[in-house]
């Protein structure tokens, strides 16, 4: 018996608003909504393609009454695909992201950000030829 990852699900003051973020940042679409959750993804398996082999996992923002209060234990990692980190890094500001100062160094081949909400996520290398 085995399972699979097929959702990964965001708390949050402001489904909409967040998936609408994420959408732009993943190009991604709204696939189901309803009272206080908005889910998103590359396109909506059916059952039976879920089962025969994996399939990308969607996100589901869900309104939660508490504010965050503690550093989040999951990130998302997004790498571009046809630009540049740095041209990205700029994309996803223009969208509401901002850079994140959470110790990594000047170092670091990654940058590290916040969602509109505050949730960190990193921009690694480009995937780009």
């Amino acid at each position: 018996m085995t399972s699979r990852f097929t959702e990964l699900v965001v708390d949050c003051r402001d489904p909409e608003g967040l998936a609408a973020f994420w959408c732009a940042v993943l190009d991604f679409e709204v696939i189901d909504r309803s009272e206080g959750k908005v889910e998103i993804g590359s396109w909506v398996p059916t059952v039976e393609e879920v089962r025969a082999r994996q399939m990308p996992p969607t996100v589901v923002f869900v309104r939660v009454p508490e504010g965050r209060a503690v550093k989040n234990r999951l990130h998302l990692d997004v790498s571009p695909v046809d630009g540049s980190t740095e041209d990205e890094v700029t994309r996803l500001i223009g969208l509401g992201a901002t850079r994140a100062d959470v110790g990594q160094g000047p170092d670091r081949t990654w940058t590290v950000m916040s969602d509109p909400e505050g949730n960190e996520f990193c921009v690694l290398r480009t995937l780009a030829p």
